[in-house]
């Protein structure tokens, strides 16, 4: 009779030591499986976004020097980004945009931040569709000096771009 109810002792302890684990470990596989599931996603956002900095250039005459051409009294340098993914990037606004000289680049903020600020046009298109180019035009109220300027763009969703131009 003493087996019997050691058995049964040990049988339910076995079962509450199941339970206590399952109730323990299920959460966090739950947990690490909606992580991963973000994860998925994020990165699937990520490679849908996709663009090159196809061309850059400073306002500048046949000879290199600077020339405010537009008669808006700001000396600009413009940056043609094109969006070669797969989805519309939105929220513009809140691209970041790095530039200055080689090793002494800086944030440089969107319109409305001082000087210099940028602001954007989407030359062949009302928004920034995949194969349309975005036009970032940097303000600057003095001419730069010359020398190989650094650009990166950054999209909201951490997509970038950069490039190293000389003027």
């Amino acid at each position: 009779m003493d087996k019997v109810i050691t058995t049964a002792l040990l049988i339910v302890v076995s079962i509450v030591m199941a339970l206590m684990l399952f109730n323990n470990t299920y959460p966090a596989i739950q947990e690490s499986s909606a992580a991963l599931s973000s994860m998925a996603a994020r990165n699937e956002g990520r490679m849908d976004s996709q663009i090159e900095i196809v061309h850059a250039t400073g306002e500048l005459d046949g000879d290199g020097w600077w020339q405010d051409t537009n008669g808006n009294g700001d000396f600009e340098v413009f940056l043609w980004v094109k969006n070669v993914g797969s989805s519309r990037i939105a929220a513009i606004e809140q691209v970041d945009v790095f530039f200055g000289p080689e090793g002494n680049f800086t944030r440089i903020p969107y319109e409305g931040g001082g000087d210099p600020y940028w602001t954007w046009q989407v030359e062949n298109g009302s928004s920034w569709t995949p194969t349309s180019t975005l036009r970032i035009t940097l303000h600057y109220s003095h001419p730069l000096s010359s020398g190989r300027y650094y650009a990166k763009v950054i999209t909201p969703n951490g997509v970038s771009a950069e490039d190293i131009l000389g003027m």
